[in-house]
């Protein structure tokens, strides 16, 4: 086989050229509109189902949480197989599907199935929600936050409210993460004894907390064929303002937020830490 093949090319040499320029020629051309991709994704498409159940131990999380929503994603349209990990306080569940399957389709298949498990989702669970859409290169960026003299909470809100909205603005990026730092909190100190002198319950004071510092709608009022807005303006983030909320009245006398608590700006409790060579900073991970 292998001499006719050379007796062949021997005889039809210029056969043999013309067909090795047209695959050269062919090959080039191919090469030249090839899609290049430094990592090429060869993972299935697929959908990342996240679960916050703070509080939670990985036994309940797995039985509670991650159980009934792979039973409900386990049965949807070109599924071809469903992994999960449960944690202290997460649940992470990967769907994956079909090889050519669109990635949007999938999602909004992953989405429909969550709406029928909402109502199996324990009390104090947050709602199942899906992680953003990012390719496999993942984590390509970690920015680092550092001040002498600027507290890790100015610079935690600086990341949270000025940063990571630029850099989700850029296109191609799905997702920024911030770790470490202080995170900003509004914070009511409530004194007992204070609470028992002025006959206020502690629920009493919660419901009293939970609706100042917000504005109401009044509707309209219609005069001389003008209409005049009426708006209730309350919300502020002074907190002289809000420990002057009304709470009730004792004795004819009235009782605010600041007589029974203080009101202060103080960090939340620190759930990770992040640090740039063995100092405090706040981590952008993009």
């Amino acid at each position: 086989m292998l001499d006719q093949i050379i007796k062949f090319s021997l005889k039809n040499k210029f056969f043999i050229l013309l067909c090795a320029a047209l695959l050269l020629v062919f090959g080039l051309y191919t090469a030249n509109n090839m899609d290049v991709d430094v990592f090429p994704d060869l993972t299935a498409p697929t959908v990342v189902v996240m679960t916050d159940a703070h509080g939670m131990a990985a036994e309940e999380v797995e039985r509670l949480v991650t159980f009934p929503i792979e039973t409900a994603v386990n049965g949807a349209t070109g599924v071809r197989r469903v992994r999960s990990a449960s944690s202290m306080g997460f649940s992470f569940i990967w769907v994956e599907f079909d090889w050519g399957t669109d990635i949007f389709k999938a999602r909004q298949i992953v989405s429909e199935k969550l709406i029928t498990v909402s109502e199996q989702i324990p009390i104090g669970v947050e709602q199942p929600v899906l992680a953003p859409q990012s390719s496999v290169m993942g984590e390509i960026l970690f920015i680092s936050l550092q001040a002498d003299s600027t507290p890790l909470m100015d610079l935690r809100t600086l990341a949270d409210w000025t940063i990571k909205p630029a850099l989700l603005a850029t296109s191609g990026v799905s997702q920024v993460t911030i770790i470490g730092g202080d995170y900003k909190q509004y914070q009511i100190v409530v004194d007992p004894h204070l609470l028992k002198f002025y006959h206020v319950g502690l629920l009493e004071l919660a419901d009293v907390c939970e609706g100042f510092s917000q504005n109401v709608a009044g509707g309209v009022i219609r005069q001389h064929g003008n209409e005049y807005v009426v708006r209730g303006i309350a919300r502020t983030n002074d907190v002289e303002e809000m420990g002057n909320a009304f709470v009730k009245s004792v004795n004819g006398r009235p009782v605010r937020v600041r007589d029974v608590a203080k009101i202060q700006i103080a960090p939340s409790l620190k759930m990770g830490h992040g640090s740039k060579n063995a100092k405090p900073a706040v981590i952008i991970s993009v």
